[in-house]
């Protein structure tokens, strides 16, 4: 995700949201100011969290959300926030 999404909880919000929709993954802070995560679960689920990441929490302010479908690799839950 880029824009307005570092320093404004994103990473914790969007772990919150992943959680409460039962997807596994992670979620990180990128050098270049961007976020950069990965979601596996119900496909359902997955689009859900997706369709959030689009808005974000309300301090954030979201210009693009890059999508990459990959196969699922058994990803644990909770959705957990990276370094």
């Amino acid at each position: 995700m880029t824009g307005l999404v570092q320093g404004v909880w994103f990473r914790q919000s969007t772990a919150n949201e992943a959680n409460r929709l039962g997807v596994g993954g992670s979620i990180r802070n990128r050098a270049d100011g961007s976020v950069e995560a990965t979601a596996e679960g119900a496909r359902e689920a997955v689009e859900a969290l997706l369709r959030w990441c689009h808005r974000g929490p309300p301090a954030a302010r979201v210009e693009a959300v890059e999508v990459n479908w990959e196969l699922p690799t058994g990803e644990d839950l909770p959705f957990r926030i990276g370094p």
